[in-house]
Formats: C-alpha cells, structure tokens, sequence
C-alpha cells in the first residue's frame, strides 16, 4: 500500500496498531525513544529511534514523507503544533486522545471529580457532540482539549482522526485497572468489596479495538473527533467475575450502596457514581468499524501480563505509576476491619 509512520510504536498500543498496520499492507516505520521491535511485527516494518519531543529527530524519522502519521503519545498543543508543522510531508493523521475531555452540561468533567457532587452526569450513551472542557495547560485533560483544537483547526492542511479511547486495557499498559482484580485473586481474597452496588460503568478499550480504528482510519483520513471504546461496558461487578472466571477462581462479592465506606474499602480503578458509557455510532458510520473484540475476549491476554510483571515483586515496583494514581490498592487491613464490623 503507502507508507505510514508510527510514534509511540513500542508503547501498549502502538504495539499491536504497528502489527495491525503492517499486515494491512502499509510499509510501516515504527518510531520509539528506545527504537526497539516487537518480536510479532512482521519483517518488513523499519524500527527507528527518536525522542517524540526532538523536532529535529522526528523530522528526519518522517523523512521524504508518509501518508500518515499515527501518534500514540501527544498530549497537549505544542505536540499539535509540530505534527501541523510536517503538513507539507504528511498526507494524514490519525491521533490518540481521551474521553477525558468531555464536560457534562453544569461543566463538570474528570477534573473536578473529587470536588463535592463534582463527578459528570453524562448523556448515555456519550456522544462527539457532547461539550468538552476548555483547552489549556491545567490538567491531562484541557491539554489533550488543546491538542484536538489545534489538529482540527489545521484540518485542511493536515486531516486528522481524533480517537477519544476510554480505559485502555491490554498487554503492557502501565497502569492496568485489572491489577486491582488479579493482585486479589492472586493474594487469595475471597471477598470483594465494591462501592455503588458494584453497578459502576466506566467504558474500556482494548488495545486491539484501538488498533482497528486506527487502521481503519488511516485508509479513510480526514478531519474528525471519534469516541474509541469496546462493544460493551460492564459494569465493575461483571468486570470483577470475568477476571474470576479468567483465572479459575470464586470470589463472593459485598455490594455497599454509594460510595466507598472507609478509605481504602471497596474503591476500584473503575468505580465511579455514575456512568461513562460511550457511543459508537460516528466511528461505525465514518469509518466502517465493526468491533473486533468485548472486553473478556482480551482478558487472558491482560492477566497473563500482569501476572508476569508481578512474579517476584512488589506491586508498587511493578507498577510505579498505579501507585501515582490511585495510591495503595490493596490495604486488606482497613477492609477486613470494615468486613468484620460488618458482619458484626
């Protein structure tokens, strides 16, 4: 087919999207800071090492030019800027941003969750059309608004495919939500807490549905905003007897209506007091898509990772980043307490 050029290729998506790519027929160069291969990547795809945030090396990494460009890891308007700034050499994009963007219709969003009554109420299901938070620097999320602004601003110049993932999941992510789930079955927990009646939805993406889109959208560009998530969003309590059903355990489950009732007790990766359920319908209708995968067709692929990370260590030096974002995962002490004043 034509040539396309990958940042971010040895990272938890770009992975599997090279493979994708490169079996679809691209002539394929995957660019990481290490510029290492993925032993599953077919002969033909050309590893390259650059620094996203060396204009000059991810100049010279585009080369003569592709017809387009996939980037796994810009977050904000100046990664915008210098993707706009290859338009001459670059026929398309197609560009990793986040449902973190959305802001419900009272202007609330994943930045003020934690604030009083500060978690969104969003329509259900989500759509493109649904407001987003104001761009800027503050936050993860008015940066990746950032980005989308400036990218579609330069929709003539360079047509670019915004894919807004939802909780991305698969082998080799650094933050993977089901460690809460593994890490217990593996310590042999039997009882399992969960807060909101265990009812919480916060819509996944696999990897290889992120690939999918992102294949599909490098053949058809153009200048757009598209929601990425799975076929399905289970709820944390069908999440949690998937990963059981995974790995061949039973696990009983204490439901508490609301939030969390002490720290520590009953707060998951995915637990949150309303839902975030996206809709498919654009992606579906603008590119084709179809799903390639639910959430438990993926699921041993992501436990056995975990698992191999977790042999022999500590979760915290496994997964460093986990404990940024969520703090400690596993105090079994404050939850066996609040279990036995429970069960009284």
């Amino acid at each position: 087919m034509t040539r396309a050029v990958v940042i971010g290729a040895t990272g938890q998506i770009g992975r599997v999207a090279v493979g994708a790519l490169a079996r679809d027929g691209w002539e394929v160069t995957a660019v990481s800071r290490g510029g290492g291969r993925h032993p599953q990547w077919p002969d033909g795809v050309q590893a390259v090492r650059a620094d996203r945030e060396d204009d000059a090396a991810l100049s010279a990494a585009v080369g003569d030019g592709c017809d387009v460009l996939v980037d796994m890891v810009a977050f904000d308007a100046g990664h915008a800027r210098q993707l706009t700034g290859l338009a001459g050499r670059v026929g398309s994009a197609v560009v990793i941003s986040s449902v973190s963007v959305y802001e419900d219709d009272r202007g609330r969003g994943f930045d003020t969750q934690n604030e009083p009554d500060g978690f969104p109420e969003y329509p259900l299901p989500l759509t493109e059309a649904q407001r987003t938070v104001r761009p800027g620097d503050a936050s993860y999320s008015t940066r990746k608004a950032a980005l989308e602004r400036e990218l579609l601003a330069a929709g003539d110049r360079l047509p670019a495919t915004l894919l807004r993932a939802g909780a991305i999941h698969g082998a080799y992510c650094r933050t993977p939500r089901e460690l809460y789930m593994v890490k217990r079955n593996l310590d042999g927990r039997r009882r399992r807490v969960l807060a909101y009646g265990g009812e919480s939805r916060f819509h996944p993406v696999s990897v290889h549905t992120l690939a999918e889109l992102i294949r599909l959208a490098a053949a058809r560009p153009g200048a757009r905003v598209l929601n990425a998530v799975d076929p399905d969003a289970p709820t944390v309590a069908r999440i949690a007897a998937e990963i059981d059903a995974a790995m061949g355990v039973r696990t009983e489950d204490v439901l508490v209506d609301g939030p969390p009732p002490a720290p520590g007790v009953g707060e998951t990766p995915w637990s949150v007091p309303a839902p975030v359920v996206c809709d498919m319908s654009a992606a579906e209708r603008e590119l084709g898509y179809r799903p390639v995968a639910r959430y438990a067709d993926t699921l041993p692929e992501t436990i056995a990772w975990i698992e191999e990370q977790l042999a022999g260590r500590d979760w915290r030096e496994a997964y460093p980043k986990m404990v940024q974002a969520y703090g400690d995962l596993f105090d079994y002490a404050a939850e066996d307490t609040w279990l036995a004043e429970r069960d009284g």
